[in-house]
């Protein structure tokens, strides 16, 4: 029987590893985007759990988890304080520490369950990336809808590794890159295996990773886009005055008035008065509309039936809004408070900021805009999986990602956006335009090179000729079908590795019993007397 992998670090070296952890991952993400930094990250994370005893592999999940969120969505603080910041930090950083526990048990039963090299080498990677995705899927939609942003893929917009999201989509990709940091840290353990083979495996899985080529994103036919950024007072602590967030749309879109376009694209909440509730609203960008003679599609704040919706329009000149859709995952404690009555009671002050609570809509996310289907994924939208395979159901054969990033000033939080948009693009084999209030806005094409683009916080426009995709990559093809293999994978192996290695437990005792009950009396008066 092949003993369980030991804990190569004591426990405060491993803390201490841990917790350097979480900026190195986090660099490996933009702004910085080194994205090679993003391995070296799980490897240290990975390494500091190996042999940890249940307790310890709680704490230094939850220090690695806490670090790096700290770092990697620090954005949260920039105007609301430490409060969000820190508690979202830490919600993570709980998911993070089981999540850990998990894999510290996969190194503890597997290599027990099967003690054979395959075991190791094969098997045992492919559980710790399992379970690894296994916490990226449970965080990401528990508790009220989750939180994705930070999944280890998301740092790979422009690495080589990058294309694999089309085949994989995101959960796949994360899986792939922690199955590859595993593979290659258990041939670095794996001292009974020559050293030639264990370089020849952990060289080979990265070269097979690598050569999988680019999914085939086929085209046919171009729609041109104009895509209008206003660089507005969009932010929630600016007190503009209503209509000031518009009127930069308005002055940026004039500069373009004579361009031919097949659609007008305006940011999340660039229409900041109703223009279905607001008549010299909807004149504005009606005029705008005729003499462009194209559609628009705005984003704007709705009330119906009594309840608020953050929506995107499609405007038509000459007839108005011929479809919206409402944005169906609103950020929770930041457009809407879930049970607000219980969360007031710890930070009031800052639960009464959010005046609205806006409702997630049912609508599905795709206008045809003169026969072009165009998916619609308002900010937030663009890291839920099942939102972009609703649109390719829907037949999208181009995407528009529109966002307000004002909230956020110059921080990490609008790179990060655009490399999950960017992501998104390949993903589903289709151009992207993410159009910002203030930036940073640029148009995609399906393999995710930027075609146009906007300075941050400067006024213009992008006007290109967005390929428009036919392709259906196997990542939207399967869905979440992946994410659910590859973390049902990982969770059934642990339970089966459990069962192998309970019956063993009780057996050892028994033998230590009988052992401790075979030895005579008289042997320890033998040993007094030797001792005398």
């Amino acid at each position: 029987m092949s003993p369980a992998v030991r804990a190569p670090l004591p426990l405060w070296l491993a803390l201490i590893i841990a917790a350097g952890a979480g900026p190195v991952l986090d660099a490996g993400f933009p702004d910085r985007d080194w994205w090679p930094l993003a391995f070296v990250g799980v490897g240290m994370i990975l390494w500091s759990l190996r042999g940890r005893s249940t307790r310890s592999s709680l704490l230094v999940g939850f220090v690695a988890g806490l670090t790096f969120y700290l770092f990697h969505v620090q954005w949260t603080a920039l105007y609301l304080g430490p409060v969000p910041w820190i508690a979202l930090s830490t919600l993570e950083a709980l998911f993070f520490g089981l999540g850990s526990l998990l894999i510290t048990l996969a190194y503890r039963w597997l290599p027990v369950a099967w003690p054979t090299k395959p075991g190791r080498l094969g098997l045992l990677p492919v559980v710790v990336a399992g379970l690894w995705t296994l916490r990226e899927f449970v965080a990401g939609n528990w508790p009220y809808g989750g939180f994705s942003w930070g999944r280890v893929a998301e740092s790979q917009s422009q690495s080589p590794f990058a294309p694999l999201v089309a085949w994989f989509g995101m959960s796949g990709l994360t899986f792939v890159i922690v199955w590859l940091v595993a593979l290659v840290m258990e041939c670095a353990f794996e001292w009974q295996v020559r050293r030639v083979w264990r370089v020849a495996i952990a060289v080979g899985a990265i070269a097979l990773v690598l050569v999988i080529p680019a999914w085939p994103a086929t085209t046919h036919g171009t729609t041109r886009v104009a895509a209008v950024q206003g660089n507005g007072p969009a932010g929630y602590f600016q007190y503009a005055a209503p209509g000031d967030v518009m009127a930069t749309q308005v002055a940026a879109t004039e500069k373009i008035i004579d361009e031919k376009a097949d659609m007008v694209v305006w940011p999340e909440g660039s229409a900041d008065i109703d223009p279905t509730r607001d008549q010299d609203s909807a004149n504005t960008i009606d005029d705008l509309a005729t003499r462009m003679n194209a559609p628009f599609v705005i984003g704007t704040i709705t009330y119906r039936n009594r309840e608020y919706f953050n929506t995107s329009l499609l405007w038509e000149p000459g007839k108005g809004v011929t479809d919206y859709y409402d944005k169906k995952h609103p950020v929770p404690f930041g457009e809407y408070v879930p049970d607000r009555a219980f969360w007031r009671m710890f930070a009031p002050s800052l639960i009464d900021l959010i005046g609205r609570d806006y409702t997630p809509g049912t609508r599905d996310n795709v206008f045809d805009i003169n026969g072009v289907k165009a998916g619609i994924s308002i900010c937030f939208d663009i890291v839920d999986d099942q939102l972009l395979t609703d649109m390719m159901h829907g037949g999208a054969q181009v995407i528009l990602a529109q966002t307000n990033n004002a909230d956020f000033g110059r921080t990490d939080e609008n790179m990060q956006q655009l490399a999950i948009a960017r992501l998104r693009a390949i993903e589903a084999g289709r151009s992207l335009v993410n159009i910002s209030t203030v930036g940073s806005s640029q148009i995609v094409d399906p393999s995710g090179v930027t075609i146009a683009s906007i300075p941050a916080y400067q006024a213009g426009s992008m006007i290109a000729d967005v390929p428009l995709g036919t392709t259906t990559t196997p990542a939207t093809l399967l869905s979440r079908g992946i994410e659910l293999l590859v973390s049902g994978l990982g969770l059934a192996a642990l339970v089966i590795a459990f069962f192998a290695v309970r019956p063993l437990r009780p057996r050892t005792a028994k033998v230590e019993t009988r052992a401790t009950r075979s030895v005579p009396a008289p042997d320890k008066e033998k040993a007094a007397s030797h001792s005398v």
